[in-house]
């Protein structure tokens, strides 16, 4: 590990004491399941809890839900459905989504800082998810006004016009990188298309949805929102393999994704998925190293890497190899690691101690396979830091591309670097994995951006930036990175079925 990697100036104790005091302001002990607007307790009384990332200590208890708790709050969103929601209009849907998105703007500090000691991600980005929340609420509420079906042409004396129906009862499981922001990109198109949800959150980060549902609960109707929490094998199977949930929204694995795939299956449910990524970003010879520099920290390092979409493979011109390098290894030894609660930090701790085994054991697979460690590789020498599920950040070169680091996600603060001089080269390379989340390309020349943005096997290009998610955007990937898209008009058709009517006049 390089011992030029900077760290916040902080005692242990002091991130213990201010991480306790923002714990015993902002959290209760315990929390419930949310179904049909009650706070209930799980059907088995079994609960777990959930830990601070920075501190390793507990932050508070949550229900242990079953398939049981899954049955009530199934149930409880189709009995809002069928006696209200179903016939609640766009433009009084148009409002409530607005009304969430502004308790949400309205209480945005407090809930970012819940996000930041459930998840760990530092308190300057957990600001940015908030705000972005907010801003899927607005957008889907604006969409409403605007979904509706067409009319079709056809023969003399015949009117053939289509529909878009909700689904009914829509099943959401959310993963812990970006426990709510990736909740919103489910909740607002689900209720904007008319359905009602049932949420599991991530075991590991359930508290800032937990949150919301508290301040909007005299929102919206009983039971058009219900939330369980619990282990994915206990609640989360139960809610995908449901057979009165007619649409499946997930994002997590791979692997994961394919089972919820064969669930949904069973029940002939629809599904968008939304799963891994190993995306590539190119850098061309004409790039001006420094803004090529900047766009990769964001690409690689933001949210410690526990991105989906992280350039984690970077493919750089040889002609700027070595420039490049030397500028990148120095900025990712300055990135400032620290408390996350602090406005100074950039790279907080890993969601938790199993997710630091695996990204370690992803490094020293690489190590053994030959590759250079050109920094990082480790934790952080700081004792002030020896609590909590830190990373550095870490750059990794000569490593066969084939090898299991480079093939798989590690979702951690890794880099994998490759030098190219041959352009049709370097492209078969970048799509030589079985994901197509996303990809960066970084170059001066726009003909050369479009040309390997055409090339390149990815839902989601980004030339000269990285990590941009405006509302209307859509985001979704090729080959085993997911199918459905999220966060754009397009989504509501994903949560909206077609109804076809034929009349003859």
């Amino acid at each position: 590990m390089s011992s030029e990697t900077q760290q916040i100036d902080d005692s242990r104790d002091e991130i213990r004491e201010r991480h306790r005091e923002a714990r015993d302001e902002l959290l209760a002990d315990s929390y419930d399941h949310y179904i049909g607007g009650e706070w209930v307790e799980s059907a088995s009384d079994e609960t777990f809890e959930t830990h601070d990332p920075t501190t390793g200590e507990v932050l508070a208890e949550a229900q242990a839900g079953n398939s049981d708790d899954i049955d009530r709050a199934v149930e409880a969103a189709w009995d809002a459905y069928e006696s209200e929601w179903a016939d609640t209009d766009g433009t009084k849907r148009q409002r409530l989504l607005t009304e969430i998105a502004d308790r949400i703007e309205e209480n945005r500090g407090e809930i970012a800082r819940i996000e930041t000691l459930d998840n760990g991600k530092p308190i300057r980005e957990a600001r940015a998810d908030v705000a972005l929340v907010a801003d899927q609420f607005r957008y889907f509420a604006g969409a409403v006004r605007t979904h509706g079906g067409e009319t079709v042409p056809s023969g003399s004396g015949k009117s053939i016009q289509t529909l878009r129906e909700p689904y009914g009862v829509i099943g959401a499981v959310v993963p812990w990188n970006f426990p709510l922001l990736i909740a919103s990109w489910k909740l607002a198109p689900a209720l904007a298309a008319g359905n009602c949800v049932v949420l599991k959150p991530a075991e590991q980060t359930p508290l800032s949805i937990l949150r919301v549902m508290e301040e909007i609960d005299d929102v919206l109707p009983d039971g058009v929102v219900n939330v369980v929490t619990g282990y994915g094998e206990e609640a989360g199977a139960p809610l995908t393999g449901h057979s009165d949930v007619r649409k499946v929204s997930f994002t997590g694995s791979t692997a994961v994704g394919k089972e919820v795939m064969k669930a949904a299956a069973e029940n002939v449910a629809d599904v968008t998925l939304e799963l891994g990524g190993k995306s590539p970003v190119v850098v061309f010879p004409d790039a001006d190293v420094q803004q090529a520099v900047r766009v990769m920290m964001l690409a690689m390092f933001y949210n410690t890497g526990e991105c989906c979409t992280a350039g984690t493979r970077l493919f750089v011109h040889e002609e700027i190899y070595e420039e490049f390098m030397d500028a990148f290894v120095e900025s990712a030894e300055r990135l400032q690691m620290g408390d996350p609660l602090s406005k100074d930090t950039r790279l907080g701790p890993k969601v938790s101690e199993e997710q630091v085994e695996r990204t370690l054991s992803c490094v020293e697979q690489a190590r053994e396979d030959g590759a250079r460690i050109v920094t990082g590789g480790g934790q952080p020498e700081n004792e002030a830091l020896a609590d909590g599920c830190f990373v550095v950040p870490t750059v990794i070169d000569d490593i066969d591309h084939d090898s299991k680091p480079v093939q798989e996600e590690i979702f951690g603060p890794v880099e994998e670097v490759f030098a190219w001089s041959d352009y049709d080269e370097m492209i078969e390379r970048a799509n030589d994995v079985d994901y197509g989340l996303a990809a960066g390309i970084i170059t001066n020349d726009l003909s050369k951006a479009n040309r390997a943005a055409r090339d390149i096997e990815a839902g989601n290009i980004w030339v000269n930036q990285y990590n941009d998610f405006p509302a209307g955007q859509p985001f979704g990937g090729f080959k085993q990175s997911g199918i459905g898209r999220e966060q754009a008009e397009e989504t509501l058709d994903h949560y909206s079925q077609t109804k076809t009517i034929n009349m003859n006049l």
